[in-house]
């Protein structure tokens, strides 16, 4: 039985550009997200940095569960009324407290019967599944850890650590 954690967080949609990649592609695409607030990425980032001694970038928009974040013409026309109905709602979130990475990102993931919420939000855009599973990030590697996190993720593969 893998241990979870609740948290609390508030749908946002259209959530400030804050690169200029976010800029450029806010002509055709759309983004929402629960913001969870609070420090809790960098709370799991210190467990990480401790356990492992690799430090990781905190994520840019602080601690969120990303909902939507594709090419409005995927979508089915709804973004306003959906918007109008989603925004703002303060949901209850479920976390499996184990982190994962690729190599390169470190997340926490959603447990699948906790997603339900989520997926209708979605759903009401005329949108499937998201391509990653719904997880809240905890930080990327820098560049210059970037070979010691690949190296932690392979020994984790091969079963060496947890």
């Amino acid at each position: 039985m893998k241990t979870t954690i609740k948290l609390k967080g508030k749908i946002v949609f259209d959530p400030p550009d804050v690169t200029k990649k976010h800029e450029k592609q806010s002509v055709w695409k759309k983004t929402a997200m629960i913001d969870i607030g609070g420090d809790v990425s960098a709370y799991y980032a210190w467990f990480i940095k401790r356990r492992y001694r690799l430090k990781l970038n905190q994520p840019l928009r602080g601690p969120h569960i990303c909902i939507v974040n594709d090419r409005e013409s995927d979508m089915n026309g709804k973004w306003d009324e959906v918007k109008a109905k989603w925004e703002g709602k303060e949901v209850e979130l479920t976390l499996f407290v184990d982190p994962r990475t690729d190599g390169k990102h470190w997340w926490l993931n959603v447990p699948e019967e906790y997603r339900v919420e989520i997926h209708e939000l979605r759903q009401d855009l005329g949108l499937s599944r998201p391509y990653f599973g719904l997880h809240m990030t905890i930080g990327m590697a820098t560049n210059l850890q970037y070979d010691h996190s690949n190296y932690i993720h392979r020994l984790i593969k091969s079963g060496f650590i947890t």
